[in-house]
């Protein structure tokens, strides 16, 4: 087993109440899902490319990251020159970009399977706003995304 399936091994836990972690058959729940995005006129390959694009205001940035798969379109997202507006948007791209995605009928169908269990990104590399770390403590507002489409949805 390798070290990444180790750390899945460790925090992946589905109950009846909870989902935590976006992994194996829950991984359609994750931004770095391959699945093709059509927002603010791009096609996109990710819900995370076209999240990071969308830092950027500029037509040129946003196009090199229609092309990038997830990992990298994280990657580059810290690199670029970040909007003014940012921090007041990101919540509602957030939300735009995964109604998107969940608009498609089978993503709406896996969606609506996880009935009303609590959907937490529960995650190791510190991301304490999107997710949680194994502690469950953070802001989980990925999750809290998800279980507002899936309550729209249903």
């Amino acid at each position: 087993m390798s070290p990444f399936e180790k750390k899945i091994e460790q925090i992946y836990r589905v109950d009846d109440k909870n989902i935590f972690g976006f992994f194996k058959e829950h991984r359609f729940l994750s931004n770095f899902q391959v699945h093709d995005i059509w927002y603010d006129g791009i096609h996109y390959t990710s819900t995370e490319s076209a999240y990071q694009a969308s830092k950027s205001l500029d037509l040129k940035t946003r196009l090199k990251f229609s092309i990038m798969p997830p990992s990298l379109a994280r990657k580059e997202g810290q690199l670029i020159s970040i909007r003014e507006d940012w921090e007041d948007v990101k919540l509602k791209i957030m939300e735009e970009i995964c109604s998107i995605k969940f608009s498609h009928w089978r993503l709406r169908e896996l969606l609506k399977k996880t009935g009303d269990r609590y959907l937490e990104e529960t995650n190791w590399w510190g991301d304490t706003f999107w997710g949680a770390d194994v502690n469950h403590f953070g802001e989980n507002n990925l999750g809290k995304i998800l279980m507002k489409i899936r309550e729209k949805k249903l």
